[in-house]
């Protein structure tokens, strides 16, 4: 009987434990688990200069340096990748002024809306950079730093002591009392009309840009703020104290906070995320841009808006600036890129993207001409500046946007000589003159005389008159109801933040450049959810002359990075103009504010 049972339990044991032996046994077919993917961290940093530009593929030497627009880009299209995780940006000595400024805000502001974490990471603390962090979800300072938190300064450079050292009378007519283009060469101080304005346009950037961006990204009254901002500079522990910021800490330590916060077991960060690698140099490549140009790139023939970049002080002919004013937009070339849009059937809009003081007054009425003439709808988008004649060829448009921070405006012209004769003299030169007819010298160098004044003063006010005319055309193309006195009230050369020239009607949206061609987009007929294909304007050439001409570019990127330098020297470059065109549609160039 025991042998019996214990059989029994023998027979009934072995195929329990062949089971068990089956579930802990791999099978021959059965593939072992993948070990899941790390979650990507994208990396991009922000710094430098972000110009306005017409980007080229076909570049000297291989791609060029990015521009403003692919920085926004770049953000856009981390968003929509569905690989990325999370987002790192290193922002790192951003040069821009305040319309780029609250652009790359709004950028970073849609890219949290996809809900994915973004750090910002703030290696030198300067205001600019550290405001451009508040639209993050998280900003880090690294230990060592500062947070140069102090407010804002207007800075006015006066030449007109200088001047007479040398024996140099400026001999200038402002038309409009805020028309202070001039004034750093007439005066040694401000005038009570340029006092007024500079100072209601830094209160106006004080409180909306910087004030009011803290309080409402840290959760502070603006009455806190204010004190915290009279306090500063700070420590990054004084600063995280006062709950200007999260958290101390390094770049290299960001990933794993990462990792924590998005509770997965690797991530892996991916540098430089989205940005264009530069071609290699290849020498038969290299001969060919230099003697043929770049070659023509493909156009598809999708429906398309045209982005055409007037960039620059505004010139006659082609442009191109000089090494102490920087980069310049030319007339004939801006003409020309407006009939490239116009000719081109697939274009069915064009966007005037604008980031110009304004220039030559002459130059300024023709690219306003071309723009009046052409068929296609024109919106005009105002970047950091778009005044003087910069708000002459906006003026053209059917409808203007502009960001907060844009400074705009200045509708007034200046003009005049320098009168070197006394240089000269103290250079040990002479000369005799003969003339024939009372005004012949006018533009000699000698002082103008009443009459030749008052002749010059003439040409000058039916130039403003001009500019007056085609201002207020274009506000009532816009559907704005002005009176031509309404327009005078807030003309006069005065310049106005995109805000403040949105509550008084010299702009109709306040808005991104992406904003701009969205409605342009909708003006062209162009249908559908999907962004539109863009055609960027006008096309930069490869060839050995655009390399030469990039050396004054070059040079006002130096004086970039020397600011009290520049402040200084740049002043001299607006004569270097005015010996060309004596009559210029110009804002305040001298004016600094940082």
């Amino acid at each position: 009987m025991s042998r019996l049972l214990m059989a029994l339990l023998i027979g009934l044991t072995l195929p329990l434990l062949a089971r068990a032996d089956d579930k802990v046994a791999p099978k021959d077919n059965e593939k072992p688990k993948e070990k899941p993917k790390p979650a990507l961290i994208a990396h991009i940093k922000l710094s430098g200069s972000l110009e306005e530009s017409a980007p080229s593929s076909d570049a000297f030497l291989g791609s060029l340096s990015e521009n403003f627009k692919s920085r926004i880009d770049r953000l856009k299209k981390v968003g929509n990748d569905k690989t990325v995780s999370a987002v790192l940006l290193e922002i790192d000595g951003v040069s821009a002024g305040w319309g780029k400024l609250h652009e790359l805000r709004s950028a970073i502001t849609k890219l949290r809306a996809t809900g994915k974490p973004v750090v910002g990471f703030v290696e030198g603390g300067n205001m600019k950079d550290y405001l451009l962090a508040l639209a993050c979800d998280e900003v880090v300072l690294p230990e060592a730093s500062m947070l140069m938190l102090t407010g804002l300064r207007a800075e006015v450079t006066f030449y007109k002591r200088l001047l007479e050292m040398v024996g140099v009378k400026a001999d200038f007519v402002m038309m409009g009392d805020f028309k202070s283009a001039a004034e750093p060469y007439l005066r040694d101080k401000l005038s009570d009309a340029n006092r007024k304005q500079i100072t209601e346009m830094i209160d106006d950037f004080y409180e909306h840009e910087i004030v009011g961006v803290i309080a409402k990204a840290r959760k502070l009254d603006p009455a806190v703020v204010r004190k915290l901002i009279d306090g500063g500079p700070y420590s990054p522990k004084a600063a995280q104290k006062a709950g200007l910021f999260d958290r101390i800490g390094y770049m290299e330590e960001i990933p794993s906070e990462l990792k924590k916060r998005l509770k997965v077991e690797e991530v892996k960060l991916e540098k430089d995320y989205g940005k264009s690698k530069d071609e290699e140099l290849d020498v038969f490549g290299l001969y060919r841009k230099l003697m043929f140009g770049p070659t023509k790139a493909s156009s598809s023939k999708a429906d398309k808006v045209a982005v055409i970049y007037a960039v620059g002080a505004i010139n006659t002919g082609k442009g191109g600036g000089n090494p102490l004013m920087g980069a310049g937009m030319g007339s004939e070339t801006m003409v020309k890129a407006i009939r490239e849009a116009e000719e081109d059937k697939t274009v069915k809009a064009i966007v005037l993207r604008i980031d110009s003081p304004g220039g030559s007054a002459l130059a300024s009425d023709l690219i306003w001409k071309e723009l009046k003439r052409c068929k296609k709808p024109v919106i005009a988008s105002m970047s950091d500046v778009a005044a003087s004649g910069g708000y002459y060829i906006a003026a053209g448009a059917q409808k203007i946007f502009a960001e907060p921070g844009t400074i705009t405006g200045s509708i007034g012209v200046v003009g005049g000589k320098l009168a070197m004769k006394g240089l000269w003299e103290k250079a040990g030169m002479d000369s005799e003159v003969i003339t024939r007819g009372a005004n012949s010298g006018i533009f000699s160098d000698e002082p103008f005389t009443e009459a030749q004044k008052a002749s010059f003063k003439s040409m000058m006010e039916d130039v403003y008159d001009l500019f007056l005319d085609k201002a207020l055309e274009g506000r009532k193309v816009a559907g704005k109801k002005m009176t031509r006195d309404e327009l005078k009230a807030l003309a006069g050369g005065r310049v106005w933040t995109g805000r403040q020239a949105k509550a008084n009607g010299l702009i109709d949206e306040l808005g991104t450049l992406e904003d701009a061609i969205a409605e342009a987009a909708k003006l062209g007929g162009l249908k559908g959810d999907k962004e539109p294909e863009l055609l960027l304007l006008p096309k930069k050439k490869a060839s050995l002359d655009s390399l030469l001409s990039g050396f004054g570019v070059e040079v006002a990127t130096l004086l970039s990075k020397n600011p009290a330098l520049a402040e200084r020297v740049q002043g001299i470059g607006f004569f270097l103009q005015v010996e060309k065109d004596p009559i210029w549609a110009i804002s305040p160039y001298r004016l600094s504010v940082k």
